[in-house]
């Protein structure tokens, strides 16, 4: 299958069936694609590094986003705002996880608050 993006060795076609009460048997189908040639990982190995990688994206992203930065709470429904906050937010992780001082995310988001200088001085390191 061509798929015509750069740097593309293999695509994989994952099948999943889920449930629910209303839907006792739903089927989805989901493809991914890797730089990395099919023969190198066998079909349970694929999967592992899927699920990994979907997982980690939860647990990593979307929680902090969320439950410390209050993601899910945004009611615009600007398209330019709402793109804007999660740049800001995706920013954030970025300096949270590059400094060292502050231990939790909402420590590191309150010092920032009270001192804009530190903003400031971040952004400069960075240049």
């Amino acid at each position: 299958m061509d798929v015509n993006f750069p740097h593309v060795e293999t695509v994989i076609k994952v099948r999943r069936k889920s449930s629910s009460a209303k839907n006792p048997s739903t089927f989805e189908t989901s493809y991914y694609v890797s730089s990395a040639a099919a023969h190198t990982y066998t079909a349970k190995q694929w999967l592992a590094l899927i699920q990994g990688h979907w997982g980690g994206i939860e647990s990593r992203n979307h929680w902090r986003k969320d439950a410390c930065l209050l993601e899910d709470k945004t009611r615009s429904r600007n398209p330019t705002i709402v793109a804007a906050m999660g740049m800001i937010r995706n920013v954030v992780l970025f300096f949270f996880t590059d400094q060292q001082i502050h231990s939790t995310l909402t420590g590191f988001v309150e010092a920032v608050a009270a001192d804009p200088s530190k903003s400031y001085s971040m952004l400069k390191a960075r240049s």
